[in-house]
């Protein structure tokens, strides 16, 4: 588990790096050599939505992800572990269901590309499906597999 989380940083750092590098290669040339290069915006965003969608299960696997725990902390040990595990399942749940919608897209626009570059949609889809689908992994593996649920901290 450990070797494929660390592949994932690696992949996500680099999307994160090609993020700030195209604008910046993209500025540098308009600035100094006076021209533009085509599809350095449509890289960008993809290199964004790649980004988001494949971080999200390291977001999970760190506990960064956003909660609103001021309800479940509040009420007895034995109903917050039951209501950890059915939030849990919803998450699952909902996880699987956009990794699904993702798939379906997929398959519905295997031969669509972006009008400048020609990246092929199912790239972009791709991405949606296996983040959704790591995070439903990440949500059960913490979630309904855990013994313990994580404890929130408050502020």
């Amino acid at each position: 588990m450990r070797t494929g989380k660390r592949l994932l940083e690696i992949f996500c750092l680099a999307l994160l790096a090609g993020m700030i590098f195209v604008p910046f290669l993209q500025v540098i040339t308009r600035s100094v050599f006076g021209f533009s290069i085509p599809g350095s915006g449509e890289l960008t965003r993809f290199l964004l939505i790649c980004l988001v969608f494949s971080s999200y299960p390291l977001a999970i696997s760190s506990g960064e992800n956003i909660e609103m725990a001021e309800l479940r902390e509040t009420l007895p040990s034995k109903l917050k572990i039951a209501l950890y595990k059915v939030i849990a399942l919803l998450s699952i749940l909902a996880c699987l269901f956009i990794a699904y919608a993702a798939f379906i897209t997929v398959l519905a626009n295997l031969n669509k590309a972006t009008p400048v570059l020609k990246i092929p949609y199912w790239i972009f889809f791709s991405t949606t499906f296996l983040g959704f689908a790591g995070a439903a992994f990440m949500h059960f593996r913490q979630g309904l597999r855990s013994r313990h649920p994580k404890h929130s901290i408050g502020i």
